[in-house]
């Protein structure tokens, strides 16, 4: 079976993120995007948020993401010439002074050198622009899916691949955490926040949820020494399904709980 990485769920993205999807509804009234600003989407996955924020600003727009199946879907969804779409990470984009905007949803948490990557947003936006930044915090980022790794780590079945593991995340404890990573890189911190989201999901949704997200970070082999096979890989989702399974309550659904960070932040009108 192949390596489970985001090419490897671009097709099922849009259906399963369904809580990227409300963060990022969050995220979009704390920017209050105008009729008319350019809006760079960084991690832009399969366009469905882009195209939702080029409908508020009637704007060109400009979707970036490192993984070959996302732009795909993206390039194949949204067509016409108010729409570009680039396979290029955070660390490697070279924008100058374009964007009014940037949109950051979902996507802060894979950043490998948070300065290179907050650098270039200086870089990519006008002065007075702005960044929103939404994403999951802290090392409880989900009670759920820690707990039903932790299950995982300790199963026979697979306890000694999951110790070659090496967690890919970048997580904060605190908001002032995060906005310092902010300001040594140029920005006016405007708003800041540490968020507890609720939801409850069938086991089922809640699982697809996981794979929509988390389990690109804990089943891609790049983060193992040595990979995996593919029973470690079944295995393993095995675990999580009925870990989810048991988290459910009387009504039969289980509680999701994410700690979010929301950050909008300003550059310099000079």
């Amino acid at each position: 079976m192949s390596n489970r990485d985001f090419t490897a769920i671009a097709d099922r993205y849009r259906e399963t993120s369904l809580v990227q999807n409300t963060a990022a509804d969050i995220l979009i009234s704390l920017l209050d995007p105008q009729p008319g600003e350019r809006i760079l989407d960084v991690g832009c996955g399969p366009g469905h948020i882009t195209k939702r924020l080029h409908d508020i600003t009637g704007a060109p727009i400009t979707g970036i993401d490192p993984s070959d199946g996302m732009i795909r879907e993206c390039e194949t969804s949204f067509t016409g010439a108010k729409f570009r779409f680039r396979k290029v990470s955070a660390a490697e984009m070279d924008f100058e002074n374009q964007f009014d905007i940037i949109f950051c949803n979902s996507t802060f948490q894979w950043f490998r050198d948070v300065d290179t990557e907050l650098s270039n947003f200086h870089r990519a936006l006008k002065p007075g622009g702005r960044v929103g930044m939404q994403a999951p915090a802290t090392h409880l980022y989900c009670p759920n899916f820690i707990l039903a790794v932790r299950d995982v780590e300790t199963d026979p079945r697979t306890e000694r691949a999951f110790a070659r593991f090496t967690n890919p995340w970048f997580f904060r404890d605190s908001a002032r955490e995060y906005s310092e990573c902010f300001e040594r890189n140029g920005f006016k911190v405007m708003f800041s926040e540490l968020q507890r989201l609720e939801s409850g999901h069938l086991p089922d949704e809640a699982f697809k949820v996981f794979t929509s997200g988390a389990m690109v970070g804990y089943l891609n082999k790049e983060y193992y020494a040595g990979g995996y096979d593919d029973s470690y890989a079944e295995a393993f989702l095995d675990i999580v399904r009925e870990s989810l399974a048991r988290q459910a309550g009387e009504d039969g659904k289980v509680v999701l709980v994410f700690n979010r960070i929301f950050i909008v932040a300003q550059k310099s009108e000079e």
